[in-house]
């Protein structure tokens, strides 16, 4: 199951990489709606129309100069970019995807944008190509409920984070005692593959994070949630 849930995903967004597109913006669940015309600003507009996610983790962070931020499953770049601006001078942001077709034009947007503290390194979120404790905060935009085991994800997500570090995603979340199966949304498409809040909490704090918040913003189908989360490694 767990390769034919990676295989459909990258199927899904090697298209949309392809296709230069994402989430047309007048469907205000998803895509560059979740970001306003001043942020989107400062991308590229091939960044902003590759825009696949659910949220805005840039807005979140609350990234500062000199830090390393990491974005898991950075697709097309948009969250990457922005990070780079943010956390310049002295920092630097990483984006992991497991698509070079995203990676290629990742790279190409982040020139575009005139940001060089950036780095896409090829890698799954479930095994991230970083050493122990080497990042600051780690953020993605409805990439992790894509993952078919969530445990190693948040396992990694430990990992990399140093003592103090931060983790701010945007994510798909179900209702508790919701079927997210049910929800007629496939894998690929951010439904089958959500969490429940409650799971969703007490895996974090099962990998070793605290402080865990979930925030529904906006409802993306029958039982299914975008929510803001956040947690920190203890210190």
């Amino acid at each position: 199951m767990t390769k034919s849930i990676h295989d459909d995903v990258r199927a899904f967004y090697r298209q949309a990489a392809q296709e230069g597109r994402g989430v047309e913006r007048d469907d205000p669940r998803w895509g560059a709606s979740r970001y306003d015309d001043a942020t989107l600003g400062e991308v590229n507009d091939a960044a902003a129309h590759l825009s696949m996610g659910c949220g805005n983790p840039y807005a979140l962070a609350d990234l500062q100069p000199g830090e390393t931020v990491l974005d898991l499953g950075s697709g097309g770049g948009l969250d990457v970019i922005l990070s780079a601006k943010r956390v310049a001078p002295g920092g630097k942001a990483y984006g992991v995807d497991f698509l070079e077709e995203m990676r290629e034009t990742a790279r190409a947007n982040a020139a575009e944008a005139g940001v060089d503290n950036v780095e896409f390194l090829a890698g799954m979120i479930e095994d991230v190509p970083l050493p122990d404790a080497s990042v600051d905060v780690v953020i993605s935009n409805c990439v992790i409920c894509l993952a078919p085991d969530k445990a190693p994800v948040f396992a990694e997500v430990a990992r990399v984070l140093r003592p103090g570090g931060r983790l701010a995603v945007s994510d798909v979340v179900a209702d508790d005692g919701a079927d997210p199966s049910a929800s007629g949304q496939d894998w690929s498409e951010c439904g089958s593959g959500a969490l429940r809040e409650s799971e969703y909490r007490a895996m974090l704090e099962a990998a070793g994070l605290s402080e865990v918040t979930v925030e529904f913003t906006h409802e993306t189908g029958p039982g299914l949630h975008a929510a803001m989360v956040r947690a920190v490694k203890s210190a």
